[in-house]
This record gives structure tokens, C-alpha cells and sequence, in this order.
């Protein structure tokens, strides 16, 4: 058996595995199919990096995670271990150079976004890498009960029909019962095995607080607690409202979402992270793969649609072991705004068949036409044509491809493109640009080919680094060449597109089946059912209702949650009620009213206090005073 925790100590300089980390290493490195269930921040990257190492080939990881996947690259690389990854926005070239590496470099570790596991290229090169094991992070994605289900994770079990025998790692932070169950069925393991980490946080306080006034609210909370801190809200829009809110009351803030520039977002991440703006208000966009230890406090303005996505977001407070905090502020109008949420993620089936239908008439498509076609969506100039609302379009869309009829994806990177007009002796023949032009164009010659006769993807960033100049200098000076038509350049947007999957049926004959709609609505409408109860439940742990939601039963309460402070706080109070009672009527017997006007104590909690004595048989009524029927002891 290889020394795992040899290789831990090699690397990583740990003495000793944490929780699960060896039971897992030790089920996959005995080339077990094998499903770890482990909480934000419980080491996951070890399970797959100790045993892919300790044997020869290659360790293919899929995540979604284009942050994760940049960041363990580089870390790996930094311990002297090959690592490389694909993801979207590379060139082809820099994909098959990649990728060629993998195959006769002796690399160790691939990483993979799941939308490129469907290209032809990656199936051919990869039945050349030698694959030790297949590792399929955030694995909850890959079930269509869960509440991140993402299409392209379908792919995953056709790729093992291409590595037979090659065992497969699943993991998530997040999965209920059914969920890790569907996980198992949908990668085709050999055989059940999920080893479980307990979800409990201890060092992570949960919180609810009611009020009409969120921003009042977190203004309070972050002046109240000190640290890193990340506030989620669901509104693009609301990101910067509220940044700019904090930035006002004394308090540093920067904002993300999806919307947002590649390099803007990498560089407020990488400014939050090193510690120069105390707080990132941002939208689910932001988080995944995001390892700062030290977050303090984690405040949701709006209430997510699943305890899934809440208990994942919040999990990323605390992450260092220490005392910290997980704050979701809730009003009775979230209460509205989620029920709606229902219908708007599931519209009506004739609503979905029409969008179909319109879909068709945007792309001017034949009956019988349209399998393999590929178009660009400009989603709100499809809605302003056809009066629909992007929301429901979006979930229109989304369920049509779950339903076969097309694939939507959402916001892709569309890279930049571009051609030369000039053919290379005109091109020579040019003479009058400054250096910096002059310099940009030799480095597009040498880093790409095929520029005369076709549109060439570039990237913008690699260029300006090869040059020596900015990412706008580049970006102006292809703008300028542009306007000479000395070439043409395209710049890169985010784009989603809709792909034909199959020829235009008769919108009729589009059938929404029972797993497709009927069973995923009720399963959503469910998860906001559970999300609502947690925010709204005044009685029970939370800690613990979160812990039972995922099948977790223990049978303690957290003593640090909302609810729990309260019941403390309510028990000692009782207790006081009870020795103020005791200790009046151990000097004489007493009427209630006279009771009431000595020890001062609230009608309920002074009736409380007398039935919880009587009940001891502490107290006894004579006629109408009560009387002591033995000494005050504490209780």
C-alpha cells in the first residue's frame, strides 16, 4: 500500500489526515468508485491530489470552477508538482498545446471545466493521456434534484465509457439523501460507497433577524463585528448600491457579479482577499473556490431559493476554526419574493411551448430544420420583440434544454477575433505606425497563424504581456488598425447561445414530461418551503434543522445560534422568576397580587415561575395565597 501520509508530509508538510481525508484516499486509491460528503473548508483537494500522486498517470478534475482551477494550478506548480488546466476563453492552440503536454509531459493533474468535456478535440486527445482516476468536483451538479443542476455534467458518464476501469471521486459540500443517491446513479459507480464528514459547523453561529430595514441592519452587524466580511444579494444592481452604501458609513466594500469584466472581477478578488477592501458585496457569482480563512461574518440580504445554496454561501465564514457568523436578515416580503420565485423558475407548460415557438420565428427556422445549428441570443432584444420578460425566457429556456429540444447556455465567454484585410507583403509595406503598433503587430504574427485567411482567436491579456503594454492599450490599438481596415478585430463578449440539439418539432408536439417539469418544480418548490420555515422557525436550533435538512441527525443544539441565545437567556430568566418568587414567600405567604407588586415580575413569566413551583411541589396554594411548603433550594 503506498505511504499516503508520506506524500502528505512531502508536499503539504502535515503530519496527519483530517476527519475523512484518509478513508476516502484510501477507497479511491483501492480504485473504488467513491462519493465524499465534506463541508466547505474540510481539505477536499487533498482526497484527490495524495492518491493521484502516489501512483503513476494522470488525475483528470472536473469542477466548474475556473478561480478554483487557476489557483491549484499554481499552488500545485509551486510544490513542484505538473498541473495544467482548460477552460473557457483559451485558444484552440492553447488548448492542444495543453493538452499535448498531458499526454507526453508526465503532468499529474488536468483540470476541466465540464462544458469542454463534449468537444471533439478533448475526446480524441484524451484517449492518448493516461487517466489514473477522474475527480468530479461540486458533484451535486450532476443530479437533477439538486439545486445546481448544470446539463454539461451529463457528459461525465460518457467520458468514463471512454476510461474503463478508471475509478471516479465525487464530491460536494452539499447533498441530501436523495441527492447522494442520484449523484452514485448518474456517475455509474460500481457500487454504493459515500464515506459522510459531519456539515456541522461549531465555530459558526447562525443568525436571523427579522427587520424591515436590511441595510440598517448590516451597517449594524459589520460595525458590530469586526473582520472580513461577504454580503450576498441576488440584484447585479444592489451589488454596487450597497458597496457604495458601506463606502459612505466608514466601512471599505467592493462589489461582483457575473456581469462584470473577467479582469475587473480577478482583480476586486484578488484586492478583497489580500485585505484591502474589508467587505465583498456580491451575487452567488462570487465564493466558489474562494479560500480566505478569516470571514468573519457572512450576511445573505435576501433569502436564497435552497438551504443547499444558503448553507454552501454561509459556510464560507469561519473557514480559520474561529468564532464567526452567519447572518440572513428576512422580512415578510421575502416571504412573497420566494413563493413567487416558484412560478417564475416554472412557468406555465403552454408559456414554455410558446417561447419555443417564438424562438423559432427570432431564427427564422423550417420545420424539420435547425439540428447542430448554433446562434448567438441576445435575450432582450428577443423579449422586446416577442413582450416576454427575461426572467421567465431564461427559465423558458433552461427547461427546453433539460427537455432535449435545444441547449441554453448561459453568459460564455465569446472570445476576441480577429483577421487581417492586408495581405503579409502590404502588411510589410506599412510603415507609418508608432513602435508600440509596430511591436503589437509582430507579436500577433508570432503568437497566431491563419490570420490572412480566417477570424483567429486571441486574447488580449497574453498580448499585452508579450508587448509590454496594457490590456487598453492593446485593445485600442486593434480599435484604431480596425478603423484603417488594416485588419479586422472583434472584441470578446459575453454571450449565451442557443444550440439546436435536434430539428424544430411542431410546438404541439414539445412534450414537458414528469421528471423534466412536474417532478423538478415540486422538489424547487419544496426547497423554498424548507428555506422559509428556516427563516421563519423561532423555536428549533438552527444548526440543527439546517443539519436534518441534509440527513444529519444529531441530537444536541448548537447553543450559539439565535434561537438557542434566546432560550438560554429565557431559561435564566425563569430561573431569577423562581428564586424572586421562593425567596418573598419564605418570609410569608403571599396573594399572586401581592406577588406581583413585590417581585415586580411579568404576569406570564410570574404565572410561569408559580406553576414550574407548584409543579416541583415547592409552592402550595391556601385558599387564595401560596404558601412554601419547603425551604428555597436553587434549582
Amino acid at each position: 500500500m503506498p505511504d499516503y501520509r508520506e506524500i502528505l508530509r512531502q508536499y503539504w508538510g502535515y503530519d496527519s489526515f483530517r476527519g475523512i481525508q484518509e478513508e476516502i484516499i484510501q477507497s479511491v486509491g483501492a480504485g473504488k468508485d467513491t462519493l465524499g460528503l465534506m463541508p466547505t473548508g474540510g481539505g477536499k483537494s487533498i482526497t484527490f491530489q495524495v492518491p493521484a500522486l502516489a501512483q503513476s498517470g494522470l488525475c483528470l478534475v472536473i469542477t466548474p470552477l475556473i478561480a478554483l482551477m487557476k489557483d491549484q494550478v499554481l499552488n500545485l506548480r509551486s510544490r513542484g508538482i505538473k498541473a495544467a488546466a482548460v477552460y473557457s476563453g483559451m485558444t484552440r492552440e492553447e488548448i492542444v498545446v495543453t493538452l499535448e503536454n498531458c499526454i507526453f509531459g508526465d503532468y499529474k493533474f488536468l483540470y476541466i471545466s465540464p462544458e469542454r468535456l463534449s468537444t471533439d478535440i478533448f475526446k480524441v486527445k484524451l484517449r492518448h493521456i493516461p487517466v489514473s482516476m477522474i475527480t468530479v468536483d461540486e458533484s451535486h451538479c450532476i443530479s437533477q434534484w439538486g439545486y445546481d443542476f448544470r446539463p454539461a455534467y451529463l457528459q461525465i458518464s460518457e467520458v468514463r465509457k471512454l476510461l474503463p476501469g478508471v475509478p471516479v471521486l465525487a464530491l460536494t459540500a452539499t447533498a441530501t439523501p436523495e441527492v447522494v443517491e442520484d449523484i452514485q446513479d448518474r456517475l455509474e459507480f460500481r457500487e454504493r460507497n459515500v464515506f459522510r464528514m459531519s456539515f456541522e459547523r461549531k465555530n459558526l453561529a447562525y443568525v436571523v433577524r427579522r427587520t424591515e430595514s436590511k441595510e440598517e441592519e448590516m451597517l449594524h452587524i459589520l460595525q458590530r463585528v469586526g473582520g472580513s466580511a461577504v454580503v450576498y444579494t441576488r440584484n447585479r444592481k444592489k451589488t454596487k448600491e450597497l458597496s457604495c452604501l458601506l463606502e459612505k458609513n466608514g466601512i471599505t466594500a467592493t462589489y461582483y457579479h457575473a456581469g462584470l469584466g473577467d479582469a475587473t472581477k480577478d482583480m476586486r478578488q484578488k484586492a478583497w482577499l489580500k485585505g484591502e477592501y474589508r467587505v465583498m458585496v456580491a451575487t452567488n457569482a462570487f465564493g466558489m473556490g474562494i479560500d480566505k480563512p478569516d470571514v468573519r461574518v457572512v450576511i445573505h440580504a435576501d433569502v436564497p431559493d435552497s438551504p443547499e445554496a444558503y448553507f454552501q454561501e454561509a459556510g464560507r465564514a469561519g473557514r480559520d476554526g474561529k468564532k464567526s457568523y452567519a447572518v440572513l436578515l428576512f422580512s415578510e416580503r421575502d416571504r412573497v419574493t420566494l413563493k413567487r420565485r416558484v412560478s417564475e423558475t416554472f412557468p406555465e407548460k403552454d408559456y414554455i411551448r410558446k417561447v419555443y415557438e417564438d424562438i423559432n420565428y427570432y431564427y427564422q427556422m423550417a420545420m424539420g430544420d435547425g439540428q447542430g445549428c448554433m446562434f448567438a441570443f441576445n435575450i432582450d432584444e428577443f423579449c422586446r420583440n416577442f413582450k416576454h420578460y427575461p426572467v421567465q425566457v431564461d427559465s423558458a429556456l433552461k427547461i427546453l434544454t433539460r427537455a432535449g429540444y435545444l441547449e441554453y447556455t448561459d453568459e460564455q465567454d465569446n472570445s476576441s477575433r480577429l483577421m487581417f484585410l492586408l495581405n503579409r507583403d502590404e502588411l510589410y509595406g506599412i510603415r507609418e505606425q508608432n513602435p508600440d503598433t509596430e511591436k503589437l503587430l509582430r507579436i500577433i504574427l508570432r503568437s497566431y497563424t491563419g490570420l490572412f485567411s480566417d477570424y483567429v482567436y486571441i486574447n488580449e491579456d497574453t498580448l499585452a504581456v508579450r508587448g509590454g503594454l496594457t490590456r487598453q492599450q492593446v485593445y485600442d490599438t486593434l480599435i484604431w488598425l480596425t478603423k484603417r481596415r488594416i485588419l479586422h478585430y472583434i472584441p470578446g463578449k459575453k454571450t449565451p447561445y442557443i444550440i439546436y440539439t435536434r430539428e424544430r418539432q411542431e410546438t404541439r408536439r414539445v412534450i414537458l414530461g414528469k421528471e423534466v417539469y412536474d417532478d423538478r418544480k415540486s422538489s424547487y418548490a419544496r426547497r423554498i418551503d424548507a428555506m422559509l420555515e428556516y427563516a421563519s422557525d423561532e423555536t428549533h436550533c438552527r444548526s440543527r434543522m439546517l443539519l436534518h435538512y441534509f440527513g444529519e441527525r444529531n441530537e444536541h443544539d448548537c447553543g450559539s445560534c439565535d434561537v438557542c441565545l434566546r432560550h438560554k437567556t429565557s431559561e435564566k430568566e425563569q430561573e431569577n422568576a423562581c428564586e424572586a418568587v421562593a425567596g418573598c414567600l419564605a418570609e410569608t405567604p403571599l396573594t399572586l397580587q401581592e406577588l406581583r407588586v413585590r417581585t415586580g415580575i411579568s404576569d406570564d413569566r410570574l404565572m410561569e415561575a408559580i406553576d414550574y413551583l407548584m409543579a416541583e411541589n415547592r409552592v402550595v396554594r391556601e385558599g387564595e395565597r401560596l404558601i412554601l411548603s419547603r425551604p428555597a433550594t436553587r434549582r
